[in-house]
């Protein structure tokens, strides 16, 4: 039977993080002080970048106009670069620290009794573990898949790679092998991805299956190629794969995308100085959204080089030409990705707000059941936008200064008919019952449970322990040994 020999075009779409998106993401996840520092590194690094308002030393009789930068002039950067070498000597340790050292505080503007106090401002920042158990609370999982789940977090280091070996962890819980692997992965697709992973090809898989367009030739190369990947065995892989050199080498360069030690991206726990992203006051009745643009400088293209470009034209080289056009190309990026975070910031805490409304106006108790999603939903955006825009932004109000996080909270109580409310109002309210209980006669926490279902709230008893043990209340035994 003669073989048929056929040429033919296939055209298809693949998703690769530009430096460009890379650089717009991580100014989503940055605190306020540490933006205003990569804005102050950015413009020492690149002369095409100036701030509005000051002028730069030119012939005023130039007829040029100082332009900003709109979403019209950006031209998007090529998804691969041409480059055959990847260091992976270097990989390893290029991501040790997504922190950057605070520069000193500027006032915001306005009336000094409005600002937060010093207490406000410092703050203890959210370790890898309290991070992960955060969105863990927004699945919904059984009492022990929870116990396996909080078992995987526990043991996961700093660099957020499991320190035990799975399979311990596994006869510890009561579940079946495959359900505990899908715990599992619940806890590797958390932000940052990748964390619980036991290698780092299980770490870069991770990272690898929640791209929004997958490829199964990266995940192939990250599954059977690593070593040889490392070693530059392009020639290998091409063979192994039935794929050309150069596309192996362009899909091993997706790689330089991702995070070989996801849990450094999350703050360490050393007390850290804040100023607030949001302030909230109230106008009219209602309380309104101002996001702190305070230390932001207002970036601009520098009038000064376009000068220079224009009579510059066509003099010269080709490398100063391409070092010419990086630099602006990078200056209006770098301006895009400002306005995009501070309008991402505004449009969640807008939403935050709105739903929030008689938190505000009456305290805590009012707190009402929110989660990710519900704001996703509201502002058109991915839940794992939303993640990054509340990890580590606070929100000043006249009640006090609130991390962003403090307003997600899952519904409680609302089964069999009864009253959905916020789980942080849960524990107000069983510290409350606790609270006011005849010292000589403590509350069992069954006790508890009956009493929060005459206010239609059906909560299971061991909900109730887990919040007593929270609020570091002992058990009714000892508590009445005390008294």
């Amino acid at each position: 039977m003669a073989m048929k020999i056929s040429q033919g075009l296939k055209q298809s779409q693949n998703l690769a993080m530009t430096p460009q998106l890379q650089q717009a993401i991580k100014l989503l996840t940055l605190t306020h002080l540490e933006m205003t520092n990569v804005i102050a590194e950015e413009m020492v690094e690149n002369p095409m970048l100036e701030e509005a308002g000051v002028e730069s030393d030119v012939d005023n009789s130039a007829d040029t106009e100082i332009r900003e930068s709109t979403s019209d002039d950006f031209s998007e950067a090529p998804l691969m670069k041409d480059k055959d070498d990847f260091d992976w000597d270097s990989y390893a340790d290029s991501f040790n620290s997504n922190s950057s050292t605070a520069p000193n505080m500027a006032s915001p503007s306005g009336d000094s009794d409005e600002m937060p106090s010093y207490e406000n401002i410092v703050s203890k920042g959210m370790t890898l573990a309290e991070h992960l158990e955060w969105q863990l609370k927004m699945e919904t999982l059984t009492e022990q898949e929870w116990v396996l789940a909080n078992l995987i977090i526990g043991n996961i280091n700093d660099d957020g790679y499991l320190d035990v070996n799975f399979e311990e962890l596994i006869a510890e819980s009561k579940l079946d092998r495959q359900d505990a692997f899908d715990i599992l992965e619940i806890v590797q697709r958390l932000d940052p991805v990748g964390c619980g992973a036991s290698n780092l090809q299980e770490c870069l898989l991770a990272q690898a299956r929640i791209a929004e367009e997958r490829s199964p030739l990266l995940e192939k190369l990250i599954r059977d190629h690593l070593e040889d990947l490392q070693s530059k065995s392009f020639d290998k892989i091409s063979k192994a794969l039935a794929v050309s050199i150069d596309q192996v080498k362009k899909t091993a360069l997706l790689l330089q995308n991702f995070h070989p030690k996801p849990g450094r991206l999350v703050a360490t726990p050393d007390t850290h100085y804040i100023l607030p992203d949001i302030y909230v006051v109230e106008a009219g009745g209602e309380f309104v959204v101002q996001v702190n643009d305070e230390g932001i400088p207002r970036l601009k293209i520098s009038k000064l080089y376009q000068e220079m470009i224009k009579k510059g034209a066509g003099h010269k080289t080709d490398e100063a030409s391409e070092f010419v056009k990086d630099k602006l190309r990078a200056a209006e990026w770098l301006i895009k990705s400002i306005q995009n975070r501070q309008k991402t910031i505004e449009k969640v805490s807008k939403a935050i707000v709105a739903k929030q409304q008689d938190f505000f106006k009456s305290g805590p108790k009012f707190l009402k059941p929110m989660v990710l999603k519900d704001v996703a939903n509201e502002i058109g955006m991915h839940e794992s936008t939303v993640s990054r825009v509340t990890t580590n932004k606070y929100m000043h109000t006249p009640l006090g200064t609130f991390e962003l996080k403090y307003f997600f909270n899952t519904g409680i109580g609302g089964k069999d008919g009864g009253v959905d409310i916020a789980s942080e109002v849960l524990k107000l309210k069983i510290k409350a019952i606790f609270d006011a209980e005849n010292p000589a006669k403590p509350l069992s926490d069954q006790k508890v449970v009956e009493i929060l279902a005459r206010e239609s709230l059906t909560v299971a008893r061991r909900t109730v322990t887990k919040y007593r043990e929270m609020l570091g209340v002992a058990p009714s035994s000892k508590r009445k040994e005390k008294n």
